[in-house]
């Protein structure tokens, strides 16, 4: 007998988030994705875990869970250098622990070192406390046209 999932159409948001409106058709299939600013430049991302979300063993999707990762990344970058384009040379990922259906994900950015042409950060994506996956990106820079 299959495991019932929750409706995660109705999971409240937590207070603060606001729906993060991002251009684009793939990033706007994960969501809704929300942020809580910080401040102009940086802010707290977060998601629900829904159905379309999942591997075939009922947890978060590895590869779902990355491009949150890369995207949440980048928008961060764009924030820091708002003059700029950025692509992903590289990101490494760590999955340390699973997603389940209806777990809210946060995700925190650190920009560790930016250049003229690369910048190095970090992205971790938390349930709560417990921390699921941690990535690390280098982004080529380049002006904006």
């Amino acid at each position: 007998m299959a495991e019932e999932q929750p409706d995660t159409d109705f999971l409240p948001v937590p207070e603060g988030f606001e729906k993060l409106d991002r251009g684009g058709p793939y990033f706007g299939a994960l969501g809704p994705v929300y942020e809580r600013k910080i401040n102009e430049r940086e802010a707290v991302f977060g998601l629900h875990i829904r159905s379309g979300h999942l591997n075939g063993n009922g947890i978060a999707h590895g590869g779902m869970l990355a491009t949150l990762a890369d995207s949440f990344l980048g928008i961060a970058i764009l924030r820091a250098h708002p003059d700029k384009r950025t692509a992903t040379v590289s990101l490494t990922t760590d999955f340390m622990e699973a997603a389940h259906p209806g777990d809210w994900v946060e995700a925190r950015v650190e920009i560790h070192r930016s250049g003229g042409r690369l910048t190095f950060a970090a992205c971790y994506l938390q349930v709560g406390e417990r921390r699921i996956l941690r990535a690390n990106g280098v982004f080529a820079m380049s002006p904006k046209a």
